[in-house]
């Protein structure tokens, strides 16, 4: 077996693929925005969709018994779009640390939740997870979907909530699972932008909890 069929091998059995692969448990400093900034959070039993701006996507406040916050969620159901996302008012924001909880309720070719942030002008990074597969990736988005970093975890359990938070301090940028630390990445292609919620394909996803701590751009 050559030295090359042999690096082949042992990269498959570490579950290596795509651009940039991360290990589920990172030893990185945690990022941080400043502590003093102040908290933005949407629990939608209060606030419904004012302010929201809808890019694609079948997005209503539903109620839902169990919701983490309240009686009512946010239920993206559109079925035959690429990608669904819908941007949260307030922002833009540079660095910035948000987190929120998402519910995949049904989907046979993707059923995921993501979060999107430093949108602007139509181009975004989005951090999703996915219960049809044992990853959580990054992806920059500019009329089409570029994956840059992607990190093996346990598959979120369709049906149960699970919480997803992205912190993004000047080019880094650093994802949790359930509070899992999983993935880390540096990227300079966008400084700022909108913080929104995502969806793919046929994923009936719900989300609650969404909170958004960030430097607004020009302060």
């Amino acid at each position: 077996m050559s030295r090359r069929t042999v690096f082949k091998t042992i990269l498959g059995g570490l579950g290596v693929s795509g651009l940039t692969w991360r290990r589920p448990a990172l030893a990185a400093p945690e990022l941080a925005v400043p502590a003093t900034l102040p908290v933005g959070s949407f629990a939608f039993d209060k606030t419904g969709l004012d302010g929201w701006t809808t890019v694609e996507g079948q997005w209503a406040v539903e109620d839902m018994p169990g919701a983490p916050s309240g009686s009512k969620v946010l239920l993206q159901r559109a079925t035959n779009n690429q990608f669904n996302v819908i941007l949260a008012p307030r922002g833009p924001y540079s660095d910035l640390d948000v987190s929120m909880k998402f519910k995949p309720i049904s989907g046979k070719e993707d059923a995921s939740g993501g979060i999107v942030f430093r949108f602007s002008q139509g181009r975004y990074y989005v951090v999703r997870a996915n219960a049809l597969e044992d990853n959580v990736r990054l992806y920059f988005y500019d009329r089409e979907r570029r994956q840059i970093a992607t990190s093996r975890v346990k598959a979120p359990t369709l049906g149960q909530w699970h919480t997803l938070r992205v912190v993004a301090v000047d080019d880094r940028m650093q994802a949790w699972l359930d509070g899992q630390l999983c993935l880390e990445h540096r990227d300079t292609r966008l400084k700022s932008g909108r913080v929104g919620l995502w969806t793919k394909a046929d994923s009936i996803t719900a989300f609650d909890d969404l909170t958004v701590r960030g430097v607004k751009r020009g302060e």
